[in-house]
Parts: C-alpha cells; structure tokens; sequence
C-alpha cells in the first residue's frame, strides 16, 4: 500500500457547507479519511452529523464545497449514490419474507442481474443465484451468523438483525462503509457483542496491510456513546456547532465543523477494555466538542494530520 498519493484515501470532503433555509447545518468541514481506518465521529445532538453522512451517500449535495469518494481507483465527486459507499442505519430493513441467507444476497442480485435476464434464463440465473447465496454465506459467517443463514427477520433477535443488515452492506465491498447509530436501539450486552465483530474486521485490515495488500474495511461510524466511539474507532472526530466563530469573523453562528481530531486506543477483539482508563478522553471530548461554555478555536484539537 502506497504511503501517499490520493490513492490511500477512500473519502475527502473539502469545505463542505450545507444549510436548510435559515437553518446553518455544517460549515467549512475538511475531512480526510485513510483506506483502512475506522473513523468514529461524535458530536451533539443536532450538529449535522447525519446530514454529514447523508452527503457523503450522495442523497444530499452539500451547497458548498464538494465530497469525494474512491471509485474504481480514482476519487470522484460523490454527487449521487454508487455501490463504493454502503451505510447501516439504527432501525434495519429487512425484507421479512426473505431469510438472512436471500437479504444479504439480494443486493448482489439486483445488481447484477435484472428481471428479464431472471426470467427467461432459468439456467443462467441458476447458476448466479448459487454464487451470490454462497458468498453472502461467507458474509454471515463473518458476522457471526452462519447457524441462522436460515432464519426469517421474525426468528432473530434486534442483534441478529443488525448482523444482517451490516453483512448486507459488506457483500457489496463497498470503499466506505457508514454506520449511523446502528447499534443505539440494542441493550449493552448485545451492542458489546456487535463492537468486537467490527474490531474483527479492523484485525482483517491490519492482517491485510502487513502483507502490503489494502485494507478490505474503511467505516465512519456514528455514536453517541463515548464509550463505544473509544473502542471501536481507532480515530476521534468530533463534529460541534460549539466552536469561536466570532473570532473566525462571523456575525452569527455558520454551523457545526470539525473542532477535535485525535487518533484512538487500538483495541483488539475480545479484549475487554478499562472504561475507568477512558476517562481522561471522554473529559477532553466533553469540553472541547459537548461544552456550549468552551469555544475554542476549531484548528486547536485538529491533532491528526492527513495530507
């Protein structure tokens, strides 16, 4: 894997601004991501953090500025939706007529085939068909799920469910995948289960570039639990409105943007982390990101340096 070059990134956002009406949303974001990384971004209610993701997806355009994401080895603007990004919502959508086996395939099928070519080539299809149940085995396997490749959405628990839907997202090896509080809805036992499936697909990427090979797994994952943002990422961003715009030269407040960028504790499956250890960090992000009473310069905790 090359050490620099636009080719180590799978996300750049340059001075993207956005607004709904009256109503200032993001200002001015600079974001640069690294193939491989697991980007935790965290920040108040209301800071745009959705409409962030929503932007890179594609489904909203930023007014200002522009996003791109590493498409067929080269980064183009991301000004629609496109199989390089695959995003895991809170609430899962699974068709409950289809097991997890056909939801997690069904993604490949509607890709690469279409109706008529189901239709009228029975054996062609069949053969397809096979393929894209085989891998998504391989996907349900990776996410823990090989004994309920079987089960229907109203045999699995919430947990299993959202297993399901990030194998969904993951079968389409997408270049970045966004995760937008998917495991808020799920009790603490369950949401632990699910943050060391993801530290087993950051251990897949770290085996991946000691062979010099490119990470398989690039993941922005939105969290209101510190806790969980600490663990699972292994870069901090936080996105705040609470920033000193006045002394940027601002009349009245422009929006939320980047004000903390700090590397993370790398953590491996399985290992239990010290919660009591975080402390320090959640302190730090608490101030600088959460505090309305503290505005500081937004380029002071901008300590990850990507260029």
């Amino acid at each position: 894997m090359k050490e620099d070059g636009h080719q180590d990134f799978s996300l750049q956002c340059q001075k993207v601004s956005h607004w709904f009406g009256e109503t200032k949303v993001l200002f001015d974001l600079n974001l640069k991501v690294k193939s491989g990384q697991f980007v935790s971004l965290i920040g108040p209610s209301g800071c745009g953090k959705s409409t962030l993701l929503r932007a890179i997806l594609g489904t909203h355009i930023p007014n200002e500025g522009q996003i791109l994401t590493m498409q067929n080895g080269e980064l183009i603007s991301a000004d629609r939706p496109g199989r390089d990004r695959g995003i895991v919502y809170q609430k899962y959508s699974l068709y409950p007529f289809l097991t997890a086996l056909d939801n997690v395939a069904l993604g490949l099928k509607l890709d690469q085939t279409s109706a008529l070519f189901r239709l009228f080539n029975w054996s062609g299809w069949a053969k397809k068909r096979k393929n894209f149940r085989d891998r998504a085995a391989v996907f349900l396997e990776k996410v823990g799920l090989g004994h309920a490749m079987h089960m229907y959405p109203s045999q699995m628990s919430g947990g299993m469910q959202q297993r399901v839907a990030i194998a969904q997202a993951l079968i389409m090896e997408p270049e970045i995948i966004l995760l937008d509080e998917p495991f808020g809805a799920l009790d603490e036992a369950t949401r632990e289960e699910l943050q060391e499936m993801l530290l087993l697909l950051y251990q897949e990427n770290q085996d991946a570039i000691s062979k010099s090979q490119k990470p398989p797994y690039t993941l922005i994952i939105v969290t209101h639990e510190l806790n969980e943002a600490i663990r699972v990422g292994d870069r901090l961003v936080g996105l705040s409105q609470y920033w000193n715009w006045e002394e940027a030269g601002h009349d009245s407040p422009p929006g939320a943007t980047v004000v903390y960028d700090k590397p993370s504790p790398i953590f491996k499956p399985n290992e239990r982390p010290d919660y009591e250890s975080f402390e320090n960090i959640r302190r730090e992000i608490r101030s600088y990101v959460y505090n309305p009473d503290i505005l500081q310069s937004r380029n002071e905790y901008l300590m990850t340096k990507l260029v």
